[in-house]
């Protein structure tokens, strides 16, 4: 059972662990599962900044918390809503059942999603930036940040303490154990984080990157001394560690990012698979890292990362019934959809009795705006001359990686 952690005088987190069995957002797999994270801020009255949804036990977890605070459900004057997505709100009518009398604060834009997905209108107030709540002896201040990553998210920011609640914003799949904060975290347990954050990011956040950008200018100001995310550890020792970190990876969508190449492939019966080592090798000969993944047997989120990151792309695909082969269809359409703009790129594969696959390809990479180096494409097998133009080819690749600054 997670107990409930003081962040500082009046102001706790309270938590659930969610393992690795549903999909988050019903399409991303958190096979290191993921926290949500709740928080109570005590003055004379008692505000609840964001909730959960009833997900593996989670309302169950919270409200031991809140128990083990003296804190009745009932006794929340309160509830802030800073981000209406579902494991944030789920069990919003059920908590307005059982506290009919609390006052629920949101975005102007949250109003009517808060009506739509579960029915309440009364006691709901709108607040925007510059906005303030007083506890007593205690005040919240509502700062507007749409689209991270819907269009209604706010953040709420308690000065005295310099705490902001970032909902969405730098959070990071992976359960929370008892090490909470940032400075409470081993080496492995840092990189664990970081390797999760960017997962998240990719997944989650990076199609709203100028977003992101423009919410953390908004935020530059303020004297930030903790970060509360709603997913995620929370940053007490080194706050400015994860702002840096979402500010480049935000950076990251129109290039360039690492200097490192992402290589997806798939294969029918073993053809357009039959030049990969030579394209693999044309990337390591300009000692540039290359990281492979294969499709469909990996999923669409790892892929997501991995290219998020890495300022070179090749796509390996053979053509499929006059089109693309439709796993890698599928991932074309998941990058696209995340906005993997601007990366050298180029692409491999073999057709059968007539291609296709390469029409669709430029499609994609017209709307990403990637910069092609070109296709090496053949009928059946690879010949050595293949072989020859695809070892190139990935190697002029790497070298455009190379000397992109």
């Amino acid at each position: 059972m997670i107990k409930a952690v003081e962040l500082t005088d009046g102001i706790f987190r309270i938590s659930a662990n969610i393992g690795s069995r549903d999909l988050f957002e019903g399409i991303w797999p958190i096979p290191n599962g993921v926290s949500l994270n709740s928080y109570i801020v005590r003055g004379d009255k008692t505000a609840l900044i964001d909730m959960v949804k009833d997900w593996e036990g989670a309302v169950d977890e919270i409200t031991v918390q809140l128990k083990s605070l003296q804190i009745q459900l009932e006794d929340i004057d309160f509830l802030v809503l800073n981000h209406m997505e579902p494991d944030h709100t789920g069990w919003l009518a059920e908590l307005r059942r059982r506290n009919p009398a609390i006052r629920i604060l949101c975005s102007k834009k949250a109003v009517p999603l808060v009506k739509a997905f579960y029915g309440i209108e009364d006691n709901v107030q709108a607040v925007g930036t510059g906005d303030t709540l007083d506890l007593g002896g205690r005040k919240l201040v509502f700062v507007d940040t749409p689209n991270i990553h819907w269009p209604e998210t706010m953040m709420t920011f308690e000065p005295e303490a310099g705490v902001l609640f970032s909902c969405d914003a730098f959070g990071a799949f992976g359960k929370v154990g008892e090490a909470v904060f940032d400075d409470q975290l081993s080496t492995s347990q840092h990189q664990f984080f970081e390797r999760e954050t960017l997962r998240y990011y990719a997944n989650i956040v990076s199609a709203f990157s100028p977003f992101v950008e423009r919410g953390i200018k908004k935020l530059e100001n303020e004297n930030i001394r903790i970060i509360a995310p709603s997913h995620g550890i929370i940053w007490r020792e080194n706050p400015k560690k994860i702002i840096g970190d979402y500010l480049k990876l935000a950076s990251y969508m129109n290039g360039p990012a690492e200097q490192e190449v992402t290589l997806v492939w798939s294969s029918m019966y073993g053809n357009t698979e039959a030049l990969l080592d030579s394209v693999i090798k044309g990337v390591e000969a300009e000692n540039i890292p290359v990281t492979v993944h294969r499709v469909p047997q990996e999923h669409a989120s790892f892929v997501l990362a991995s290219a998020w990151k890495s300022s070179g792309l090749i796509i390996g695909t053979p053509t499929y019934e006059y089109k693309m082969f439709p796993p890698m269809y599928a991932i074309l359409d998941i990058l696209d959809r995340s906005h993997v703009y601007n990366r050298k790129a180029m692409r491999f594969g073999s057709y059968g009795w007539s291609g296709g696959a390469q029409k669709q390809y430029d499609e994609f990479s017209k709307s990403l705006k990637w910069d092609c180096i070109g296709t090496v494409e053949y009928q059946g097998a690879p010949t050595e001359v293949a072989r020859a133009a695809g070892f190139q080819m990935a190697r002029e690749l790497a070298v455009a990686v190379k000397n992109w600054k």
